[in-house]
């Protein structure tokens, strides 16, 4: 080579759209790199020469510069180690008119010649670039032309019933490209659709759920986003959507159209208005339990004011319009004070390392492998489930510790049932796992 021949760096950029047959011995890839090779191998005596690194992208599509060999390439043309772009086609460096700008202008910045070895360019003169820009327009028209024809193809499919492929939903298993009922999961979808209808909140049926051990695919539990996502996807009542359009599907639904009807007149209902509803039927805490110092009997009940509800324990004698009411009796007491200073009253019992003694000596009669240990742990892990369990577990548990609760103008005297304990830590060995993973 004469000595004033001019060493150029030659880098070798390969593409193909999809990741088909690339796994062969000898693919498009390894065609279109041995082009470029002997085409570099061609022009040595103008002092050419392999850049040993490859740039192959298998499965990227030319419409957009997100692909790894290509911005590897660029950064090394940045790096001054590129001299000339080797490509078996153009449209193998880009699709797209405007990405391609952008590359030809990042060429140019750097002093890097672009070369396709089954068509002839020179991008330094100005016929070049627009003889390029002209079949880059061509490439651009087909790319769109192929979307097109995808997509017609896509909504043809689905109007038809077909499954079009994507994320196998929950209940469904695929087999020669159609959907399949996997009857155990299946069983998991039916039943949120019946714990969202039992109890009209997403929240309560994601605790619920999780209590159960009702798991997704993956095998993870289930959350809010889950389930919303389980309520409104068609594909369980047989149907297939596109673009706003409804199909029946070809494969069986696994949700009655009843229930799923029955699960959307509540989800058209605003999400304070169900809170609001939830919040009416959740038990009282104290009912039953709580007395004036007369001895009679306070009873729950509320008052809604500029929209908002307010609860209270009144009296009795309150209730019934007794005009004989003492001065001295408590008339009513907010619930959110009284059932706070309830709870309050029980963790802190729960916490004190006699209360802990004394419910393992009782305990352990019925369960003998019980250690301290194992009742210290159970009872202290209340205090952090406690918010997490439901309201009737709530109220369950506070009925089995608490024996009366007696309110007087001086305050609330509240007496609790310590032989209850026993049974709690039964109860909390059985529900703190399930509770635990709703909390997570």
């Amino acid at each position: 080579m004469p000595a004033t021949t001019r060493k150029l760096r030659c880098a070798v950029y390969t593409r193909k759209s999809t990741d088909e047959g690339l796994d062969k011995e000898f693919n498009t890839l390894d065609a279109q790199r041995e082009a470029c090779e002997a085409y570099i191998a061609s022009q040595r005596a103008e002092g050419w020469t392999l850049v040993r690194d490859r740039y192959d992208d298998g499965g990227f599509s030319g419409g957009t510069l997100e692909r790894p060999a290509l911005k590897r390439l660029l950064a090394d043309i940045e790096r001054g180690l590129v001299d000339v772009i080797v490509v078996y086609k153009i449209d193998r460096l880009s699709r797209s008119l405007m990405d391609f700008a952008k590359l030809v202008e990042t060429m140019e910045t750097h002093g890097v010649t672009f070369v396709s070895v089954t068509q002839s360019f020179n991008t330094t003169t100005s016929m070049g670039r627009l003889t390029l820009n002209i079949l880059l327009s061509f490439a651009q028209f087909e790319r769109e032309v192929i979307g097109e024809r995808i997509r017609d193809k896509v909504a043809a499919s689905k109007a038809r019933g077909m499954w079009m492929g994507g994320k196998v939903p929950l209940g469904y298993d695929v087999a020669n490209r159609k959907l399949v009922v996997n009857e155990p999961e299946a069983a998991r979808v039916r039943r949120v659709f019946e714990l969202f209808v039992e109890t009209g909140s997403g929240v309560e049926t994601v605790r619920r759920l999780q209590a159960e051990g009702v798991t997704a695919k993956s095998g993870r539990p289930l959350d809010k986003g889950d389930v919303y996502k389980i309520l409104n996807l068609r594909t369980y009542i047989g149907e297939v959507t596109h673009k706003g359009n409804v199909y029946r599907g070809e494969h069986e639904a696994i949700v009655p159209r009843d229930l799923w009807d029955r699960a959307h007149a509540i989800l058209q209902a605003s999400p304070r208005t169900r809170a609001a509803q939830n919040q009416q039927h959740a038990p009282a805490l104290l009912k039953g339990l709580i007395f004036g110092i007369d001895g009679r009997a306070m009873s729950p009940t509320h008052a809604v004011k500029n929209g908002r509800r307010y609860c209270y324990y009144v009296a009795q004698r309150v209730l019934k319009a007794d005009t004989g009411v003492d001065d001295s009796l408590v008339r009513r007491v907010s619930t959110a004070q009284i059932e706070g200073a309830v709870i309050s009253q029980v963790r802190a019992l729960l916490r004190q390392p006699e209360i802990v003694v004394g419910t393992w000596l009782a305990a352990r009669r019925e369960a003998p492998d019980l250690t301290e240990r194992d009742v210290r742990d159970a009872l202290h892990r209340l205090d952090p489930l406690w918010d997490e369990l439901f309201p009737a577990e709530q109220a369950r548990i506070v009925r089995g510790l608490v024996e009366r609760v007696v309110v007087g103008p001086a305050g609330a005297d509240i007496r609790l049932r310590v032989e209850g304990l026993a049974g709690l830590v039964r109860d909390l060995t059985a529900i703190a796992p399930a509770a635990l993973r709703a909390a997570a």
